[in-house]
């Protein structure tokens, strides 16, 4: 394509754009004046009250007023102070629940008849009217950034106000129909992408922090690479991204992945594809499942760049492990392991640091909730296919690192021959792949 003609393509695009921008606006101003005129005629009771227009935007039936309503609705929730914002989580939780009479009437109906007319009558009776008004306002422009940051306040409010989850939960499952694979977009983060976006990166990162733009310049220059999903509705804002790293061999430390990250190692040597961070970036999206997909479009991505490589693995940090440690009944001293850590870069063979890996190695392997692994990080990877490859001692310095796993980090392997009949095992049958030397390690 010429310069020209991709200049007018992109003139055409912006024009475009602008045009359904001036379109809806058109909508929403015209709904402005149907809404004005409908309280002056008392056709609609005027009112300030958020709770009032969360009820009227429920029953409304016009879609160029229904569209100024949720603007509304939408820019009076923002408003709000923490404490009325309570109130509102409060009263969603209290007077926009189901029904219950009607509930209990209409699965009666549908006990005596259960016919799809009487199936269709119960689904409607048992949805709460505040999903409804979740949806209604969705249609408002930028009303999905907002009500994420909804749900990431609701889930902050939980241990105050446990009546929440079920208002949480219903925000929760329309996300899940919001955000599915269908509308997500995989975009590659390179040093061109807008400067607002790699603030943002910046700001996400939540496994290994970046130390301004320097880093973060470094992170996606020579055989690193940044991967992230995006959405429609949010279209500048990641939802989730990954780290990746071109490395000759599996690696066993952190540090090397993410100091002096673009300085290339011989390409010949190069035979590994490293996911070392993923990030989730709204914790109003916490459940929405993303990393699966991205992982296994990122292996497809990477894999059509670079062709030979065939080696997919992680290295991973192991968040529950010091937390879960001190629960137990051990002789392990946690501190002098992180001391151990500190000071031990040559890895030097001690009968304490192997107690530990031990240690670790049943933790990821035998503790479980629901029979799936107990780990966060472990039950994501194993649940997307991968295999407990390796465990590493002295493996991230950092002060979370050493916090969360007295520096241990683990390596999943993504090996796409056995991806599927690993997945199948672990939730048929609880089964988790190991190595050899992992297996060796498990009491």
């Amino acid at each position: 394509m010429s310069v020209d003609a991709e200049r007018r393509d992109n003139e055409m695009i912006s024009s475009s754009s602008s045009g359904l921008s001036g379109l809806l606006s058109s909508v929403i101003n015209a709904g402005r004046d149907i809404l004005a005129r409908r309280r002056q005629t008392s056709m609609v009771a005027p009112s300030s009250d958020l709770l009032a227009k969360s009820t009227q935007l429920i029953h409304h039936r016009g879609e160029a007023s229904g569209l100024a309503l949720a603007c509304e609705v939408v820019a009076d929730y923002q408003a709000l102070d923490k404490s009325n914002r309570r109130a509102f989580f409060e009263a969603l939780a209290r007077d926009f629940a189901a029904d219950r009479e009607a509930v209990i009437a209409a699965a009666e109906r549908y006990k005596e008849d259960a016919s799809e007319v009487n199936l269709g009558a119960l689904s409607r009776a048992a949805e709460a009217p505040r999903v409804k008004l979740f949806r209604r306002m969705n249609m408002a422009p930028e009303a999905t950034p907002v009500l994420v940051k909804m749900r990431a306040a609701m889930i902050e409010d939980l241990k105050a106000l446990p009546e929440l989850r079920a208002v949480e939960t219903d925000l929760k499952h329309q996300f899940i129909s919001w955000f599915n694979r269908g509308f997500l977009e995989l975009r590659v983060i390179d040093w061109n992408t807008p400067a607002s976006i790699l603030e943002r990166i910046i700001q996400y990162e939540s496994v290994h922090a970046i130390q301004g733009w320097n880093d973060l310049r470094s992170r996606l220059s020579g055989d690193r690479m940044c991967f992230a999903f995006f959405h429609p509705a949010m279209p500048d804002d990641p939802l989730v991204f990954v780290e990746v790293a071109l490395t000759a061999g599996i690696p066993s430390a952190v540090a090397p992945l993410i100091e002096n990250a673009d300085v290339v190692d011989d390409a010949q040597r190069l035979d590994t594809v490293v996911f070392y961070s993923i990030s989730n970036c709204h914790p109003g999206l916490a459940g929405v499942s993303f990393g699966n997909f991205l992982i296994k479009q990122v292996v497809e991505e990477v894999g059509k760049r670079f062709p030979k490589m065939k080696r997919f693995v992680t290295l991973s940090p192991v968040p529950g492990f010091c937390r879960w440690l001190t629960k137990q009944d051990t002789d392990i001293d946690l501190d002098e392991m992180r001391s151990m850590a500190r000071t031990d870069s040559a890895k030097t063979a001690d009968a304490r640091r192997d107690a530990l890996l031990t240690t670790c190695a049943h933790y990821l392997v035998k503790e479980r909730r629901d029979n799936l692994a107990l780990d966060p990080v472990a039950r994501f990877h194993l649940g997307n296919g991968a295999s407990l490859h390796a465990i590493h001692w002295s493996a991230d310095l950092s002060d979370k690192g050493l916090h969360q796993s007295a520096g241990l980090m683990v390596n999943y392997l993504y090996d796409l021959s056995s991806i599927e009949e690993n997945h199948d095992s672990y939730f048929d049958q609880g089964e988790i792949a190991t190595s050899r030397d992992v297996a060796r390690l498990v009491p």
